[in-house]
């Protein structure tokens, strides 16, 4: 299948096709004795994961685990109906979003609120998953990939506080979520995802230095895909959250409303990103793995609250 790349030591990438673009959502595979699915993508594209998981011989009673780093819809939508599909499976969660996924009527109610009409086009609807297969996990935790193998999860909010990174004990990849920011490997750009109502800015950069002090092999993102420039590329992460969150501040000390803090803060950051000086869909991609409009309101969100 064209949407599965082995990136080695058993772990496939594979592109959940979310809302029918490619490179947008990259659910991962680890296909040791006990397979595990690190990611779902969203509802409407489980089929698109299951189909995947399929043709790399993985049945319905042989997925162990499905574990996603936070329970935004883009990397969590699909857990409720990927847990039907694979009847054996145990759920893992940070205990902040367990919840969620046995009831997702709060979550759902207020993505639509974001989203509107647009919700059920990119994400779909999340159909909940039976609490006695969830397991939630506190600041650490680990899941057994079998052979002693294992995938050992830190929590790292700051971009939401259901947020974990994992980090596999063969491999020495670290699974970024959306902690580190959004990376498109076509131009090779990156930059935040801060969206409302979670972020912050010291408890980002925390979570950023987290990562760096466990010293991982490769980073896998969630958008989108394998970065082996490990230490470099945390490090522009925090660079860029500190640049949004400046020129935020400034728009914010001017007494901007939030279409005119977007339109500065998109003008003003631009020229960092070769993704919007590309073809207008790889730009139009960018800006919807991490627009302008959803980080500038978390970042505002966040500055109201500590300086108001």
């Amino acid at each position: 299948m064209d949407n599965i790349t082995a990136l080695g030591g058993d772990v496939y990438e594979i592109d959940t096709r979310m809302a029918g673009y490619s490179g947008i959502t990259a659910g991962y595979l680890i296909l040791g004795d006990r397979p595990c699915l690190v990611e779902t993508g969203t509802s409407t594209s489980a089929p698109v994961v299951r189909d995947a998981l399929t043709s790399l011989g993985v049945g319905p009673g042989d997925l162990s685990t499905v574990v996603v780093t936070h329970i935004h819809l883009d990397h969590a939508g699909g857990v409720g109906d990927i847990a039907g599909f694979y009847p054996e499976a145990e759920i893992v969660v940070h205990e902040k979003g367990a919840r969620h996924l046995a009831d997702p009527s709060r979550l759902m109610a207020s993505a639509r609120m974001v989203w509107g009409d647009k919700l059920d086009t990119l994400f779909g609807e999340l159909s909940p998953t039976e609490s006695s297969r969830i397991r939630a996990l506190g600041d650490t935790g680990a899941i057994d990939l079998g052979n002693g193998r294992t995938l050992n999860s830190h929590y790292s909010p700051g971009h939401a506080k259901h947020h974990v990174g994992l980090i596999d004990s063969g491999t020495g990849d670290l699974y970024v979520g959306d902690a580190a920011g959004v990376y498109l490997p076509q131009t090779g750009d990156l930059r935040p995802a801060t969206p409302p109502p979670d972020f912050d800015l010291q408890t980002a950069l925390d979570s950023i230095g987290l990562f760096q002090a466990l010293g991982p092999q490769r980073l896998l993102f969630s958008h989108y895909g394998p970065v082996t420039d490990v230490q470099e590329t945390l490090g522009r992460s925090a660079e860029e959250l500190r640049v949004w969150v400046d020129l935020t501040r400034q728009a914010h000390s001017e007494g901007m409303d939030l279409d005119h803090a977007v339109a500065m803060v998109k003008e003003r950051t631009q020229e960092r990103y070769a993704a919007l000086r590309a073809d207008d869909a790889t730009a139009e991609q960018f800006e919807l793995l991490s627009g302008a409009p959803s980080n500038v309101a978390g970042i505002l969100h966040w500055l109201n609250r500590v300086q108001p």
